[in-house]
């Protein structure tokens, strides 16, 4: 039976951050990934300044900034009357604080590099947890599929949308939102010719997107309220990008098809969008013991913020730093202190979480929209004018540094 004194469960955004933020602080963790590889499912993912101000906590973010560009706006193009509306991402349009899009894989593997040989354990997919001790408060006993067992002192669950810590946990499992998302990647050996912004297209229940990455690759990506024909959509790559062209592009700029066809089938993704009740955030167990989680395991929420991966970074960096700053003033990692310090990462992550989880479904609602004309102006003269620019203030935000482990403790 191998024992450790962290294991992480997924070698996702969320999981890997959380690894090199504990490893900064001089803590080592084990990654236990079910996959054989790294997984960048998504393609691509837009970081807003609250992501960057993580990762440069993590000590990661100069390895990514040199390979792309900010985007300092978005056109959105309602493809019913042909209105276009600029939304600006930064004050003063300045590049400052704009997003960036980024490759998954590039952010995945800047993360992984931060990390010892033999930290990340692939093909090790978790069957069961248990917890010891009394009232269950640790250790934790994890068997794998191929019969390992593991025991660790302290556990986090970063795996995913359905996961198991947070079952473990008492956590409800998320809902449906009534929403679906398709996701891909096209590449154009030859070069574009997009241009560099972003570009929107909205109309009742559909909202559609393009990102350049570079001048050879744009990000692209589908939204839409869930119907029958949406649930049923196929899961193979080549059916996937037809019936986008077939049901989605034809009151789209033809623009938007091209792109399509030229996708990395590999890329292509269907999914149901699922989200975390707010309120089982709030009031649900997020810890136990020594036991959390962090990521889409505590938060999974619609994308219509772009906050999913940048709150996943921000969970790292504040889990980080609580139980940093316990592992440093005690010497190593005592159980009942680490306890403490779950409980101040819950108290800092639950509201801010919750009201993420909450700000992206109502922005999605408001941008899917309605057939009466009464939400269609909502959507186009109050929405997209006035109150997306005051829920993309969530992204200002700063999560805060790790312990320095040469810093001094402080003297009562």
């Amino acid at each position: 039976m191998a024992e450790e004194e962290v294991v992480v469960v997924g070698a996702g955004i969320a999981g890997l951050a959380t690894a090199v933020a504990l490893r900064r602080v001089g803590i080592k963790a084990l990654v236990l990934e079910r996959s054989d590889g790294l997984r960048a499912t998504g393609a691509a993912l837009t970081l807003f300044p609250n992501a960057w101000r993580a990762l440069d906590a993590l000590g990661v973010a100069h390895k990514l900034t040199p390979l792309y560009a900010a985007r300092k706006k978005s056109y959105v193009t309602n493809v019913a009357t042909g209105a276009v509306q600029e939304i600006f991402f930064s004050r003063n349009n300045r590049s400052s604080g704009a997003p960036i899009t980024v490759h998954r894989k590039a952010l995945l593997e800047s993360l992984a590099e931060e990390l010892p040989t033999h930290s990340i354990r692939f093909s090790s997919k978790v069957i069961s947890l248990e917890a010891q001790g009394q009232a269950q408060q640790g250790p934790y006993i994890i068997r794998l599929e191929d019969g390992t067992v593991i025991t660790t002192k302290v556990l986090i669950g970063c795996d995913g949308v359905h996961s198991m810590v947070a079952r473990k946990l008492g956590l409800g499992e998320p809902v449906k939102s009534g929403r679906s998302a398709v996701r891909g990647l096209a590449v154009f050996p030859e070069g574009h010719e997009v241009g560099d912004e972003v570009q929107q297209f909205v109309d009742v229940g559909v909202r559609a997107g393009v990102v350049p990455l570079n001048d050879k690759e744009i990000y692209w990506f589908l939204t839409f309220n869930s119907t029958p024909k949406g649930e049923a959509m196929a899961t193979d790559p080549e059916q996937i990008e037809e019936q986008v062209i077939k049901n989605f592009c034809e009151d789209f700029p033809p623009i938007y098809a091209e792109v399509v066809r030229h996708s990395d089938l590999s890329t292509l993704t269907w999914a149901p969008l699922l989200m975390r009740l707010p309120w089982d955030l709030i009031f649900g167990n997020v810890s136990k013991g020594n036991m959390t989680v962090a990521g889409d395991a505590m938060h999974p929420m619609t994308p219509d913020l772009g906050q999913g991966g940048c709150s996943a970074l921000e969970d790292a960096v504040v889990l980080g730093r609580h139980i940093g700053k316990s592992y440093i003033d005690n010497g190593k990692l005592v159980p009942s202190a680490v306890a403490g310090a779950l409980e101040g990462y819950v108290k800092e992550r639950r509201w801010r979480a919750a009201w993420l989880i909450t700000g992206s479904y109502l922005s999605g609602w408001a941008q899917l929209g309605g057939e009466g004309w009464l939400m269609k102006m909502f959507r186009d003269v109050l929405f997209y004018r006035f109150l997306f620019k005051k829920l993309l203030q969530v992204s200002d935000y700063d999560c805060g540094k790790l312990p320095l482990l040469n810093q001094p403790k402080k003297t009562l």
